[in-house]
C-alpha cells in the first residue's frame, strides 16, 4: 500500500485478481470517475484497466482538396453493364427463354 501512496496520481494503482473480481462494480465506479488500476496475478500485472479517453471531434472537410476520384469512377465496363442488362457483348438478350 504504501508503495501506491508514493506513486503518481495518474499511475494505475496494483489490485490482485481475486480483490477485483470480488469487487468489480466498486471499481468500475472507481474508473469511471477517472481512476485507473493494474490488475495482477502473483506479482505479475495481468491487465491494466483505464477510463476511456475522449474521441477526438470530427472536423468535417479536414481533407477537402486532397482526395482525387479517377474520371472514370462512375463509369460501368461494357461488360459489366450488358451483364447486368440480361445481354451479351454483341446486345443479344441472354434471358434463356425461347419463343
Amino acid at each position: 500500500m504504501a508503495e501506491d501512496e508514493k506513486a503518481s496520481p495518474r499511475a494505475p494503482r496494483k489490485v490482485g485478481v481475486r480483490e477485483f473480481r470480488g469487487n468489480f462494480a466498486g471499481f468500475m465506479r472507481q474508473v469511471r470517475h477517472g481512476a485507473s488500476f493494474a490488475v495482477t496475478a502473483r506479482n505479475e500485472v495481468i491487465a491494466i484497466v483505464l477510463p476511456p479517453q475522449p474521441s477526438p471531434r470530427r472536423r468535417p472537410g479536414t481533407l477537402r482538396g486532397q482526395i482525387e476520384m479517377a474520371p472514370d469512377f462512375d463509369v460501368l465496363p461494357s461488360e459489366l453493364l450488358a451483364a447486368m442488362e440480361g445481354r451479351d457483348m454483341e446486345g443479344r438478350d441472354m434471358g434463356g427463354e425461347e419463343e
